[in-house]
């Protein structure tokens, strides 16, 4: 009986296979989630970063005066899977929010899970609930020890491989609409594969909730809890580590600005409020030069407003800055980031694209990543 339903699941997937790789991307996606889409394909590895703990790392006396670039070095993820896998309570009818609303979907299997995310952090919720042996396949920035093993079922970062998921038969798909096309995700629902879309996750708030929609969907809801309590003091615990790297006179608290850079056009987003950025730069107790203004989610910004915020420090995903071609690239064409004081003192701070706007249980490690850039670039150079 088991054989026969796979065959038919397949036969179902194969009548819309056609369809399903001949669609691009074509969700409408805004803000962060358009910035972090247009990324290239990141390159991830499994290696654990080795960094010395952070009251061992020598802070500038003021970091506002800091002259040159660093890339952020973000290890991770730190937080320790679940000892014991949890046993799934199935069936279970949760709510799918998807682009065109909310839908019910009922789960009554979970043992051939595929969780994708464009940042990964659907499938490191999976393997931090201790359940990573039900992976099936994972995205190109999921990046947990083994997660190597698994097959990409990603092309580019962010579009699905269809003939990839055909073959790997899932039971349950998990996104949170990072990945598409939308369309092609919804045909798989159609086919006979539950798919449910959570909520996604771009800071601490929105993390927990989606933690707690990933466990529902997952059939372990009534554990979702107690990680979400873990994953909340692992943030707290991480920021009071990073206050000791804070200068006593808060006027030597650097001023930043995220800015989504793309290229030599010229054109460049300031992110503020909601973006996810600002709960990281409040996180590491420096000044959101966004938030001084009232700016709220990603809009393109004026050359003039930016020299009057006159940033200490812009931060930028990486891949940008290589398509601007690297610090002396995007001041060249970007002549107001030359006159800030972040630009006089080529102040460029750079993240990883995907990991930037993580979430889930990155959040800690991103958190230490940024503090060691903005107040200890040094210590990432010895």
């Amino acid at each position: 009986m088991l054989i026969s339903r796979s065959r038919r699941t397949r036969g179902a997937l194969a009548l819309v296979l056609a369809a399903v790789l001949g669609l691009g991307l074509s969700s409408c996606q805004s803000g962060a989630e358009r910035a972090v889409e247009k990324t290239e394909k990141p390159e991830k590895t499994s290696v654990p970063v080795e960094l010395p703990p952070l009251s061992e790392v020598a802070p500038a006396e003021d970091p506002t005066e800091v002259d040159g670039p660093t890339t952020a070095v973000i290890g991770g993820p730190s937080i320790e899977p679940l000892p014991d896998a949890p046993d799934a309570s199935l069936p279970v009818t949760v709510t799918s929010h998807d682009r065109t609303g909310d839908t019910e979907v009922r789960i009554s299997d979970t043992s051939r899970v595929l969780a994708l995310s464009l940042s990964g952090s659907l499938g490191e919720l999976v393997h931090a609930f201790g359940l990573s042996d039900s992976l099936v396949g994972r995205d190109i920035s999921t990046n947990f020890p083994g997660a190597e093993d698994l097959p990409v079922v990603t092309r580019d970062g962010h579009s699905i491989d269809a003939e990839g998921v055909l073959a790997l038969s899932p039971t349950l798909i998990v996104t949170d609409g990072t990945i598409g096309p939308a369309d092609v995700v919804l045909q798989l629902r159609e086919a006979g594969v539950p798919v449910v879309t959570v909520d996604r996750a771009v800071d601490a708030e929105t993390s927990y909730v989606t933690a707690q929609q990933l466990a529902d969907a997952l059939g372990i809801g009534e554990f979702a809890p107690a990680f979400v309590e873990t994953l909340r003091e692992a943030i707290a615990a991480k920021e009071a580590e990073v206050r000791r790297l804070l200068p006593a006179d808060e006027s030597k608290r650097p001023r930043i600005a995220f800015l989504y850079v793309r290229g030599t056009s010229g054109i460049f987003y300031l992110f503020g409020e909601g973006s996810g950025v600002d709960s990281l730069i409040r996180s590491i107790g420096a000044v959101d030069v966004a938030a001084e203004i009232g700016w709220t989610g990603e809009k393109p910004m004026t050359e003039e407003a930016l020299i009057a915020m006159d940033p200490d420090v812009i931060l930028v995903m990486t891949k940008g800055l290589e398509s601007a071609g690297g610090v002396d690239g995007l001041l060249s064409a970007q002549p107001s980031i030359a006159l800030t004081s972040a630009g006089e003192r080529r102040r460029i701070v750079d993240v990883d694209d995907t990991l930037l706007f993580a979430g889930g249980t990155r959040i800690p490690d991103v958190i230490d990543g940024l503090a060691r850039a903005v107040y200890a670039p040094d210590s990432l150079t010895e």
